[in-house]
């Protein structure tokens, strides 16, 4: 991709209802459509989905295909796809707007950093699909099911929500098995270590990203699951 056409997609990003982007991580400010700044905290449900339905997080979304596919499956839950880079949910914004998927926004930011831009109880569940592993035992704070993401995450989700993982990295799998068994406020709910083994137990997971397939191909098993944070 080239620099221009980066760009352009980040303005293009600006133009669009359904987008919602921090630009600098030391100012927790929210700017949606045209640059106007936006305060949405606690607001989600009123000021943009404009209804009272469920609220689910899609983290390190990419190109926002399970965001998509959850969206498309689930017309009465409202699904926001969070990442930190923008060429990539352009994207899922734009193929949302062009769907008329109103269920449907994104939010550009560090994920360490979502408890500025939701409230206390405002999520009810959150997924992470095939999320950077960072495999490097220097990076494992990194990991989006590290003990730090796990205490953001119990700040905005409801009483007892529930946050699933799907990837094809085992190193990650079991990391996060081994988190959740010392995480205190953590219980886990189910695992699996190859979804497509047996019947599926959500039929959500039946929903492949553009990296699953890829994945798949190489005939890699996809791993599964699933923990309540209280």
């Amino acid at each position: 991709m080239s620099k221009r056409n980066k760009l352009q997609k980040f303005a293009e990003l600006l133009a669009l209802p359904n987008v919602y982007e921090n630009f600098d991580p030391k100012q927790p400010v929210l700017l949606g459509q045209n640059g106007e700044t936006r305060d949405l905290k606690g607001k989600w449900s009123h000021d943009h989905f404009q209804n009272n339905h469920p609220i689910t997080l899609e983290l390190a979304c990419g190109k926002g295909d399970y965001t998509l596919g959850l969206a498309r499956r689930f017309p009465n839950r409202n699904f926001i796809g969070v990442d930190i880079k923008g060429s990539r949910i352009w994207k899922g914004a734009t193929t949302a707007f062009d769907e008329k998927l109103s269920n449907v926004a994104f939010l550009r930011t560090r994920i360490e950093q979502i408890a500025y831009f939701f409230a206390e109880n405002e999520i009810d569940e959150i997924w992470i699909t095939f999320p950077d592993p960072f495999l490097k035992k220097s990076k494992t704070n990194r990991r989006l099911t590290a003990p730090r993401f796990l205490d953001e995450y119990r700040k905005i989700l409801k009483e007892n929500g529930v946050v699933h993982l799907k990837t094809d990295e085992v190193r990650l799998y079991d990391f996060s098995l081994e988190v959740l068994t010392e995480y205190p406020h953590a219980v886990l709910l189910e695992q699996n270590k190859n979804i497509y083994a047996g019947t599926l137990t959500l039929p959500e997971l039946e929903i492949k990203t553009f990296y699953e397939k890829m994945h798949l191909a190489d005939g890699r098993t996809i791993k599964y699951l699933s923990f309540r944070l209280s």
